[in-house]
């Protein structure tokens, strides 16, 4: 009896990761709204963070590193799946699900560099920051 109330209890606590993860996604940023001379608020408001890394250049210019995810946008059919197999699966469901949640998406990183006045004057992809 104590082993299946054990049992029971890890099965319970293991159940909705993967669901809280499919659900809680963060949106692709908008790219598109990211080009020459719009200002560092609006860049930072398409991206969706705030640079991980600034460093102030000799000529007066800001160098901006920004860090941004995709392919991880919250997905109420994913979250629905995986309640499906949770149950179907008594929970087991839960050691492929929350792995597989985990591994989706992919991290960019973007330079920045702004003028005197705040305004994109380069732009280019970096594989880290």
């Amino acid at each position: 009896m104590k082993k299946m109330l054990l049992c029971c209890l890890i099965l319970g606590s293991l159940y909705g990761c993967s669901v809280g993860m499919a659900i809680s996604g963060k949106p692709d940023p908008n790219l598109g709204g990211v080009k020459e001379k719009v200002k560092k608020g609006e860049v930072e408001l398409n991206i969706g963070s705030a640079p991980i890394k600034t460093t102030s250049l000799p000529n007066g210019q800001l160098l901006c590193i920004y860090k941004y995810e995709t392919g991880n946008e919250p997905s109420p059919g994913r979250a629905v799946f995986h309640v499906v197999m949770d149950i179907f699966t008594l929970g087991l469901w839960e050691f492929i699900g929350t792995p597989v949640e985990g591994l989706s998406g992919s991290t960019h990183y973007v330079s920045i560099t702004y003028d005197n006045d705040d305004r994109v004057v380069e732009i280019n992809r970096t594989k880290t920051p």
